[in-house]
């Protein structure tokens, strides 16, 4: 019950690994009944479909693998050592004062920090508009050089 995911997967493997083939043909065997009885029961709904749908669907699932590919790219961009990009002065006024506001629900300290910064007046906020400026000196400092690697 302790065991992680990660470990409760390897047991898995080496039990698989170890099982005789007459024994695993079983599992296949189940496994092609029940890939056939899924494809039948995507030929009959795709069937019902009118073409409007069908068009929808299509754009649905590419919007999909598009969004998943984005995010894998990121991923990839991020192990790469890609910096982060620059923050806006908002972002830093948040992020500073997020950790000040009183205890209560994420939402509330959000709401109640708006208030504060849409209340401040314009030198107060030149203050963290010159930090954000700062902060896009050093992100394009940071991709030259890691373009460069």
């Amino acid at each position: 019950p302790d065991a992680k995911t990660t470990e409760l997967i390897k047991k898995i493997a080496e039990l698989w690994r170890e099982l005789p083939d007459s024994e695993k043909k079983i599992y296949e065997d189940a496994y092609r009944a029940d890939w056939q009885v899924y494809k039948e029961e995507v030929n009959r709904i795709q069937e019902q479909l009118t073409p409007s749908q069908m068009v929808s669907l299509e754009k649905e699932i590419m919007q999909k693998r598009l969004k998943k590919k984005a995010l894998i790219k990121k991923r990839e961009l991020t192990m790469l050592g890609k910096p982060k990009r620059p923050r806006s002065a908002y972002n830093i006024f948040i992020a500073e004062r997020f950790q000040e506001a009183k205890d209560g629900p994420s939402q509330v300290k959000l709401k109640t920090i708006n208030e504060n910064w849409k209340n401040l007046s314009s030198s107060q906020k030149q203050v963290y508009i010159q930090l954000a400026e700062d902060d896009k000196v050093r992100y394009y400092n940071e991709m030259k050089s890691w373009e460069e690697q």
